[in-house]
Parts: C-alpha cells; structure tokens; sequence
C-alpha cells in the first residue's frame, strides 16, 4: 500500500494518450475544466487520478457522467479532463459542461438529448460579493433601537 506515491500516479497521466480527441472547455463558478473525450472504453481521468479517486462522494461521481449516460454512449468515450479554482461541486459543474461541449464535438447527433436536459449553457450564478456595512452580502448587522 506504501509503493503508490503521487509521483507515481503522476506517470500515469503522461500514458493517457488523446491524440485525434475533441476539446472543450467548461465553467462552472470560479472553476476552468480542460475536457478531451475521444472513442474509448469509458474511462475518466480527472487531473491524473481515476474519477472515483478524485471525486469521493457519489454525489459527484453521478454528476460527472451525466452526459454521458444521458446520451446513452457512457462505454463508448474516454474522458480526460484537467480543471482548477474553486470547490469540489463547481469542478464537477465545470466538468459537465466541458464533456457535453466535446461530445457534441464528436457527434453533432447528440446535441438534441443534451440540450433538453440543458447540460449544453453555462450556469452563470456565482457568490454574492459582500457588501459594506453588512454582516454578508444582504444580512445586515442586528438593528439596535437604544
């Protein structure tokens, strides 16, 4: 179990080969995802690690190969996808929308199931900035009359 070091799992990133693969790039809160899908068996590498290494809860597991199994090709493409900013949900959010992107990319037949369940637009809600003068962005400090 003390042999896997994460210079060794790093080695497994460099014999992911995605030549003649399509690229997309998705966005999700303040997270950017670097998606390549090509024809496969139906692997996903997220940064180097294996989906499930990567994303622990099911959550976000089930998340990621939405589009996949929505358009009904979940064996039949490889994922590669390399992302940064953010949290674990708006990474997974980032992630939908790179691999939906590339699918469409790859074959222009699936546009129509990934678009009706609106997996195909960027969801452009972010955080509230704060305000000055309150506790949050809309809660104030507690009225005081005396």
């Amino acid at each position: 179990m003390e042999n896997t070091t994460p210079s060794q799992i790093k080695t497994k990133k460099i014999k992911l080969d995605f030549k003649d693969s399509k690229y997309a790039t998705g966005r999700r809160k303040k997270s950017i995802a670097k998606v390549w899908v090509k024809k496969g068996s139906g692997v996903i590498h997220v940064n180097g690690l294996k989906m499930s290494d990567y994303f622990k809860r099911p959550v976000h597991q089930i998340i990621v190969t939405r589009p996949l199994e929505i358009s009904e090709v979940a064996s039949n493409y490889d994922v590669k996808c390399t992302v940064k900013g953010g949290g674990l949900s708006g990474q997974a959010g980032a992630i939908i929308l790179g691999i939906s992107k590339a699918l469409i990319a790859h074959d222009e037949n699936l546009k129509k199931n990934l678009k009706k369940d609106k997996l195909t637009t960027r969801d452009s809600r972010v955080v509230e900035r704060k305000k000055y003068g309150h506790r949050k962005a809309r809660r104030s400090f507690q009225f005081s009359k005396r």
